[in-house]
């Protein structure tokens, strides 16, 4: 089913978009390009293939997470600019 000018109008007016009637007729080309493709996709016969997530085998790079020890409070406290009792000291926000 093909979309309209009209639907492609309605849908700019909800997302509050100025078209120009290049660019309303241009969207609504793309759309039914669009749609006639998941026509395409819609005819193939897919039922002895699985489903998947994603087309290449992705596994997680991310190293494990481990609790690891921090820096010593001085080596920390070195950068600040000012240090009161051993913590960073910042001026009064409120």
């Amino acid at each position: 089913m093909p979309i309209s000018t009209d639907e492609v109008e309605h849908v700019a007016l909800l997302a509050r978009l100025k078209l120009s009637p290049e660019e309303k007729a241009a969207y609504t080309e793309q759309l039914n390009a669009i749609l006639e493709y998941m026509d395409k996709l819609n005819a193939l016969d897919t039922r002895d293939v699985e489903p998947t997530a994603h087309v290449l085998p992705l596994r997680n790079v991310f190293r494990d997470d481990v609790a690891r020890p921090g820096l010593p409070r001085e080596k920390a406290l070195q950068g600040a600019p000012e240090v009161s009792e051993g913590q960073f000291k910042v001026p009064r926000v409120v």
